[in-house]
């Protein structure tokens, strides 16, 4: 074992460590606040459920915060696939 196999972490609060990964995949936490938001408004809207059973509500307001999160995620994907594209289209330019 050389020198090169030993790997040092430098120690890092949970609040540096939210940061790092926030600046590497910013769609991530837009994404969770998405997902919260639609949960937040199906709790609130919880009591006009009508008639309709509580599982089947919660069925449906669960696939409905997935959809918006996953939504989010796949815009936030193609904005960095056309920044990428751009990115290279200015650098052939140059």
């Amino acid at each position: 074992m050389g020198n090169e196999d030993v790997i040092l972490y430098e120690q890092e609060s949970q609040s540096d460590r939210l940061s790092r990964k926030t600046k590497e995949a910013p769609m991530f936490p837009i994404a969770i606040g998405v997902l919260s938001v639609a949960v937040g408004y199906g709790a609130y809207m919880y009591k006009n459920r009508g008639k309709m059973s509580t599982s089947i509500y919660l069925m449906q307001l669960r696939v409905g915060a997935q959809g918006a999160a996953v939504g989010a995620l796949t815009l936030g994907l193609a904005y960095t696939m056309w920044k990428g594209h751009l990115e290279r289209q200015q650098a052939r330019e140059k």
